[in-house]
């Protein structure tokens, strides 16, 4: 598995040959400026909720790849009402494609879409296949309901994880959640981009630490190899 970081909560996951684009968020964010979406190829595009700071570019792209749209029931009727193709995935279930596995997990945020109409529940993603297994958590706080996914999911290899505080859990409430998924290897998200979430990177990196993990901080841009 290959992940690049476009900023924000947008990673590229490229596994079992398809490129799976999760809450694309980069015309609209300024840590985002050296990045061209529309270089940007996708074969699935992974929406966690609607807010605008994870769907912005999703239209556009969607478009010019034909990308299928996963989310929740509500953003696939939006996308779907654009004239764009989308699977429905709800709380609890999971589907395989041919890139593997998906599992729409629970999270605890809020969802609206930019102009206020409800976008139903927020959710993660933890995806599977021959390749590993990872979680993109989407925004949330810390929730028991995390410590379900090593119950229900294969070993996770990696998770990104939300550490900007304020409209999610900072990244001492991200350590606990990665004892509850049973995660080593996090990838941290939704910091930085604007003031509210600004972080101390020393800190956050000894939180992480201090319960024998390893968080990774990826320049918006950069890619690693699992």
């Amino acid at each position: 598995m290959k992940v690049t970081f476009y900023g924000q909560s947008c990673f590229l996951v490229e596994t079992m040959g398809k490129k799976l684009l999760f809450d694309p968020f980069i015309t609209d964010n300024p840590l985002a400026k050296n990045i061209d979406p529309k270089k940007i190829e996708a074969d699935y595009i992974l929406l966690t909720h609607a807010h605008g700071d994870h769907i912005s570019d999703a239209v556009s792209i969607a478009k010019r790849t034909g990308a299928l749209i996963i989310s929740n029931y509500e953003i696939t009727n939006w996308a779907k009402a654009q004239d764009l193709k989308a699977h429905p995935i709800n709380h609890g279930g999971k589907w395989q494609f041919d890139f593997g596995f998906c599992k729409y997990v629970n999270a605890v945020h809020t969802s609206s879409f930019p102009d206020g109409s409800y976008g139903g529940n927020p959710g993660g993603f933890v995806i599977w296949n021959n390749e590993g297994c990872f979680y993109h958590a989407g925004d949330t706080a810390l929730t028991m309901d995390m410590k379900l996914i090593p119950m229900t999911c294969p070993p996770l290899d990696f998770a990104m994880l939300p550490i900007g505080d304020n409209f999610t859990m900072g990244y001492k409430d991200a350590a606990f959640a990665a004892d509850f998924i049973e995660c080593n290897q996090i990838i941290g998200c939704h910091f930085d981009t604007f003031g509210y979430i600004e972080i101390d990177k020393k800190e956050a990196k000894a939180a992480f630490e201090a319960k024998n993990k390893n968080l990774m901080l990826m320049k918006v841009g950069s890619t690693w190899a699992k």
